[in-house]
């Protein structure tokens, strides 16, 4: 990113604040519906870019919900295809009582992270954070004994708001099933801005950013035979080096990358 930057400022005397780059971006999102997130941070896998063009990303909470998604346990429980056909209007979200809807709406009625978990016991059970934190805990490490002890202090909490007994065994089934799964949100979101920026640069400034790339794996053979293979798919000239125009590094240039 600090490399690209750098580049966008030399080629078109522009200085880029990547911290004011709107998350909005049409040709950002474009980019990742189609899978072209070769080189852009945890999301250039296979199964990644599968899952991209199923899931379609279009706000930016959709891009930390697929970096919390894409795990053996949410893949294999069947959390993705939940999400993906709820998102597009393939299959309906009933929740089990209204106070999830607030909960769960912004992940298609999925538990996707630890934090819908803790606060599913305090709003609904009425958990202090500290309770919720460690029901989170012995949830993640399958602490039965504690587990047992939280599923009666849930299921007491739950009626103080109107949670029928049967309602509130359903609801700490889910969150028991699905806690397991749970990933951090925040930890995500920080992975996801820095995926985001990736995406947004190459996809705005392909040249520079492919070029910023390429420098960053220059050691790296492997890498450099993909990136080179991915700038030929998006149609930017490799330049050989030249005696009197090549830098040290990879440098974009008006007719392509130049190889330093």
């Amino acid at each position: 990113i600090s490399r690209c930057t750098k580049e966008i400022l030399k080629t078109r005397g522009k200085t880029l604040e990547i911290d004011n780059i709107p998350l909005d971006d049409p040709s950002t999102y474009e980019l990742l519906c189609k899978g072209e997130s070769i080189a852009v941070f945890q999301l250039e896998s296979k199964g990644m870019r599968d899952l991209l063009q199923k899931l379609r990303p279009d706000s930016f909470e959709d891009i930390i919900a697929l970096i919390a998604l894409y795990r053996p346990g949410p893949i294999e429980g069947g959390m993705v295809d939940d999400y993906v056909k709820v998102k597009h209007g393939q299959q309906e979200w009933e929740p089990i009582h209204p106070l999830l809807s607030p909960i769960l709406a912004k992940t298609n009625g999925v538990i996707l992270y630890q934090e819908q978990v803790m606060r599913i016991a305090n709003e609904l059970a009425g958990f202090s954070l500290s309770e919720a934190d460690t029901l989170r805990r012995a949830m993640g490490k399958k602490k039965m004994k504690l587990m047992a002890e939280f599923s009666d202090q849930f299921i007491e909490g739950s009626q103080k708001n109107d949670v029928s007994i049967k309602g509130a065994k359903e609801i700490y089934d889910l969150i028991e099933k699905f806690a397991g799964y749970g990933f951090n949100k925040s930890h995500s979101a920080c992975y996801s801005e820095i995926a985001y920026r990736n995406a947004f640069l190459k996809a705005n400034y392909p040249s520079e950013y492919m070029a910023a790339s390429l420098t960053t794996d220059r050691n790296n053979t492997d890498r450099l035979t993909i990136l080179l293979d991915e700038c030929r798919r998006m149609e930017i000239p490799i330049l050989p080096p030249d005696v009197n125009e090549s830098a040290l590094n990879f440098t974009p240039t008006t007719d392509g990358i130049r190889f330093g």
